[in-house]
């Protein structure tokens, strides 16, 4: 059997990407076949891209509004005064969700941005007070260290992790 090029290696994973990006739930078969592999050639890429953490996991899109919840990201501004070794320590062990127990929060995505932020943290809540609730509550966790945080609430998804939205029906009420 010929080896395969580098070049050649990442077009495959790429091709096999972006199915499991479209559907991670769909069979092996046919992501193999939508890629023009075989099945064994598919499930090898996909094998090795979870060996090498490319592959973090797998989740299904819910539909937050048929839960009864909303959508909101929180926008961080940190001060500019540079962290001492201590608090890095005590913000690197912090686990965000210690500030949601309480308050019907699920942490959707949390990273560390360049630009006029420092951080972004996209939940999910069940009304607006307890977001801004967790957004206080965020702030006071962090004592000297956020100097502002903005909070926006998403009114319908677009597009959510490759995906459409299949039930669009509100944005042209609101363009």
């Amino acid at each position: 059997m010929a080896k395969i090029s580098r070049k050649q290696q990442i077009e495959d994973e790429r091709k096999i990407l972006a199915e499991l990006q479209k559907n991670s739930n769909e069979n092996i078969d046919t992501i193999a076949k939508r890629c023009g592999f075989s099945r064994q050639r598919a499930w090898k890429i996909i094998k090795q891209l979870e060996k090498n953490h490319i592959i973090w996991g797998y989740t299904a899109i819910v539909d937050e509004e048929k839960k009864g919840l909303f959508h909101f990201i929180m926008l961080i501004t940190k001060n500019m005064k540079q962290l001492d070794k201590k608090m890095k320590d005590r913000i690197d062990s912090i686990k965000i969700e210690d500030f949601t127990s309480t308050l019907g929060i699920t942490i959707e995505s949390s990273c560390l941005v360049n630009g006029n932020y420092d951080w972004v943290i996209s939940f999910t809540a069940p009304d607006i007070i307890q977001a801004k609730k967790f957004c206080d509550s965020f702030y006071n966790g962090f004592p000297g260290i956020i100097k502002h945080i903005d909070l926006l609430q998403t009114l319908v998804f677009v597009r959510k992790q490759y995906i459409f939205n299949p039930d669009r029906k509100g944005l042209s009420e609101l363009l």
